[in-house]
């Protein structure tokens, strides 16, 4: 039995109206210092660069994926049957912890350690640091078995469906969030219509009822129109690739002496970082730093770090050959190194992957006849949307003129 809490913790959010507490170890992880580190994490990365209210922190994310996830083993009937008591709570912690590894400027840091951020979600719940310890004084094993869910290696396949799939808790909450501080109506969907259509097929498959697909077609159109709208804004993709630009310059000059900030120094060294090192890295502390290279000798360094910190962002055109050769040849004439002055970047964007192989990783709908249909299958948006035209963005990203 998991001990409870004298009374149930409530916090106020401006999404699910309140996040509920209920179990003393979930609170714990809540107070401990790495979950309060991500209060000092942006959500969004670059994004606040063109949505000004943008501000809001993987803190407030990861509480929204797990109140989601804590009011799915609750309140939803087939779900609550399907799971024992252990699977719930393991679930829960999962939801919570699913973004502790993430760190300031989350993809620009991955391009740079090489590591990604679930790599050191998972060291920092088995790595015996304070998240370990209050999982193992929980329950023995508790901590691999969170760690699991966040790897795909679960036992029971429904609980990393729950946090990483097609429809997860994770994806509901960052769309209603990020619509929500960015003022783009385009991302909201009917959660509660969704939670009340989910069901389990065969104990270890989540599907949706027939009668929710409106919802969740809802949902993946919310989800692709943020993608192009939000995520991968040209505006976010230049203050990023600038981040990109500057930590890479950083590790080509640096000899992991003390010519760089000491902050920076597990990041150019090339060896694996520490848990320590690593919780030191917050955008406040890396903020900081840049501002100190705003000093740095290094002209490349020294500019970089001033276009991040006064937002003199890169222009940015579609890629073509003669345009790129044009951009390349001005820079070159005004003394640019283009290693770090010219960047090309292309994204694109799936609203829904059909079914590839894994159940777990495609939308299930069950049908009023009780036969189960993949999503593309049963709804004629989403099927036009993955056999209509593939879309992409090839951008560049580059000085103004001087």
């Amino acid at each position: 039995m998991f001990r409870k809490l004298d009374e149930i913790k409530v916090l106020r959010d401006p999404v699910h109206g309140y996040i509920h507490v209920e179990l003393q170890v979930i609170w714990d992880l809540i107070n401990s210092s790495w979950f309060q580190r991500l209060r000092r994490i942006r959500q969004l990365g670059g994004a606040y660069m063109v949505y000004h209210c943008a501000e809001h922190s993987r803190f407030s994310h990861s509480l929204g994926v797990y109140e989601i996830v804590r009011r799915i083993v609750t309140e939803i009937g087939d779900i609550e049957k399907a799971l024992n008591e252990q699977e719930k709570v393991t679930v829960m912690a999962a939801a919570l912890l699913h973004d502790i590894g993430h760190g300031p400027y989350s993809h620009a840091l991955e391009s740079v350690t090489g590591v990604s951020h679930e790599v050191f979600t998972c060291r920092i719940i088995e790595e015996n640091t304070e998240i370990t310890r209050i999982l193992e004084n929980c329950s023995e094993g508790l901590a691999k078995d969170t760690a699991d869910i966040i790897r795909h290696r679960s036992a029971n396949p429904l609980l990393y469906q729950l946090i990483s799939s097609q429809l997860d808790a994770d994806r509901m909450d960052y769309l209603l969030r990020d619509a929500y501080f960015t003022g783009t109506k385009y991302g909201e969907f009917d959660l509660e219509r969704i939670l009340r259509t989910l069901r389990v097929e065969d104990g270890r498959l989540l599907v949706v009822k027939g009668s929710g697909v409106y919802a969740v077609e809802n949902y993946i159109m919310a989800r692709y129109h943020m993608y192009w709208q939000v995520y991968y804004h040209p505006t976010a993709r230049s203050y990023e690739y600038i981040l990109h630009a500057l930590f890479r310059r950083i590790r080509d000059i640096s000899s992991g002496e003390d010519d760089l900030l000491p902050l920076f120094r597990p990041l150019v060294n090339k060896k694996k970082i520490s848990l320590d090192d690593y919780f030191k890295l917050d955008e406040n502390s890396v903020s900081f730093g840049f501002e100190k290279l705003t000093e740095h000798p290094d002209p490349v360094i020294r500019d970089l770090s001033l276009r991040v910190r006064d937002r003199k962002l890169f222009a940015y055109a579609d890629s073509s050959p003669g345009g790129n050769r044009k951009i390349r040849n001005r820079l070159r004439n005004e003394g640019y190194d283009l290693k770090y002055y010219f960047g090309r970047d292309t994204v694109a964007q799936n609203p829904y992957i059909p079914y590839n192989g894994d159940h777990n990783e495609a939308i299930w709908v069950r049908m009023s006849d009780g036969s189960i249909r993949e999503l593309s299958n049963a709804s004629n948006i989403v099927y036009s949307l993955i056999h209509g035209p593939a879309h992409d963005d090839n951008k560049v990203f580059f000085p103004e003129d001087k």
